[in-house]
């Protein structure tokens, strides 16, 4: 589980950042959310034929926000020890987790008698929020689903 926070600005901190001048403002800035970015490690699906599969979503703790678009990259390790995305899946969802509240990424699997390790990165960007670009990496795990 990754807890980020981000910071929304107000125009007139966004105006000085990009170097213009303003008129002396005196809203303040909004305060800073925290949201939690998540999800499930790859599994081998229970359903035919054989595919591996992870979710991902998002919990808001506090501050502006209702949806994100979450975004899950299933990836696989290479024999050089780098790791390769196998597949993608994205998803515009409020907060929560639950079967309608996450994105999936899937894969079939093509050997089931050789053991290969997968992981799943997931990013999560809140709609109309200026977040942090941090993304949660799950657990490695060793799957019988070669791709």
């Amino acid at each position: 589980m990754l807890v980020r926070k981000a910071l929304v600005l107000s125009a007139a901190v966004t105006t000085l950042l990009a170097g213009t001048s303003f008129a002396p403002a005196y809203a303040e800035a909004a305060e800073p959310g925290v949201y939690i970015t998540d999800g499930d490690r790859v599994h081998v699906s229970s359903t035919p034929p054989p595919t591996a599969s992870a979710h991902g979503w998002w919990k808001k703790v506090s501050g502006p926000g209702e949806k994100a678009r979450v975004t899950i990259d299933l990836q696989v390790k290479n024999a050089d020890g780098s790791w390769r995305t196998v597949a993608t899946g994205s998803k515009v969802v409020k907060q929560g987790g639950g079967s309608a509240r996450r994105a999936n990424a899937r894969k079939q699997c093509v050997n089931v008698n050789r053991t290969i390790h997968w992981r799943s990165v997931i990013d999560v960007d809140i709609i109309g929020v200026v977040d942090s670009p941090e993304k949660a990496v799950t657990a490695t795990q060793s799957l019988r689903c070669a791709v």
